[in-house]
């Protein structure tokens, strides 16, 4: 029988630029194959914290965005761990030693994680901002003492711009409580105080009724979900009666309504003369008799 074929053996260099290629293409293809799983993997966290949260879908343009944020960093970090152990595995192959490597990247991690701790604790706080979808760019917040309309946000910092038009760069590892004022809805919260004497059933009525005119204006009613309305009386303080009203908006439309609430509420008791309170005062004078700081300033003026 004849001699079996018998294939040449490759030269070690030969051999070894192949162990060399293919530990390159599988650093790639796991690269390749992280960064699409990290995306996909993103993408339907937001979308599953959106529904079970009860937020509104994220629009495209801003799911997008937010998937961009996340993943960006996710796989840069994914690449460079990568890109380390495939280095490594290269030393390795040629013959050089790696636990001196391993050990020295071992010491550099632990001195940078010192130096950048405040760095790292920014950016999972804004991942977890991210993905819990606490808040987006245009939304009016209240974070770290700051109040404002998010201007920009990163994985590092927001950014707030308040009503005085002051911008605040707040670090999102400052981040303890987030309060959004615009998710979804919002209530218009008004005390509205009323003299002691005043019928507070023809008070809460002439309030109701300015509230349901408000609804059916053309203009306000498009901005309101409920017509605001009494639901009790709030407190008896030193000079009025204060009356509690509430009324459900849409978001971010909390403070107009309020000022247009407030003004029709005014004119509405100048018609009906409800007295609106104001502090009072009694100024005793030295000859026994107590007199009101009106009286009192009336007499001066005479003099």
């Amino acid at each position: 029988m004849p001699a079996m074929l018998e294939l040449p053996e490759l030269p070690d260099s030969v051999d070894l630029g192949l162990k060399v290629i293919l530990v390159a293409v599988a650093a790639v293809v796991a690269f390749l194959v992280t960064r699409t799983g990290i995306r996909v993997g993103v993408r339907r966290l937001l979308e599953r914290s959106s529904a079970e949260s009860g937020s509104e879908v994220l629009p495209p343009a801003e799911l997008e965005r937010r998937v961009t944020t996340v993943g960006r960093l996710l796989v840069r970090v994914t690449g460079g761990l990568l890109g380390v152990i495939a280095g490594l595995m290269i030393l390795n192959l040629f013959g050089i030693d790696i636990g001196p490597a391993v050990a020295g990247l071992g010491i550099a991690g632990i001195a940078v994680g010192f130096g950048a701790q405040t760095l790292v604790k920014d950016w999972l706080a804004g991942i977890f901002i991210v993905l819990e979808n606490q808040y987006s760019q245009g939304d009016v917040v209240r974070i770290a003492g700051a109040e404002g309309v998010v201007e920009d946000f990163s994985l590092r910092r927001t950014t707030l711009r308040d009503l005085d038009g002051t911008v605040h760069a707040v670090p999102n590892g400052q981040i303890t409580v987030a309060s959004n004022m615009t998710r979804l809805w919002a209530r218009v919260n008004l005390d509205v105080g009323v003299a002691y004497d005043t019928d507070i059933d023809r008070a809460t009525g002439i309030i109701n009724r300015v509230g349901e005119e408000l609804v059916d204006d053309e203009e306000w009613g498009p901005r309101m979900l409920e017509a605001p309305k009494v639901v009790r009386v709030n407190a008896l303080a030193d000079s009025a009666v204060t009356l509690k009203v509430l009324g459900q908006v849409r978001a971010a439309e909390q403070w107009a309504v309020a000022g247009e609430l407030r003004k029709r509420i005014l004119a509405a008791f100048g018609r009906d003369g409800i007295e609106i309170p104001f502090p009072h005062r009694v100024v005793v004078s030295r000859g026994g008799g107590a007199v009101s700081e009106a009286d009192a300033a009336a007499g001066a003026a005479d003099d």
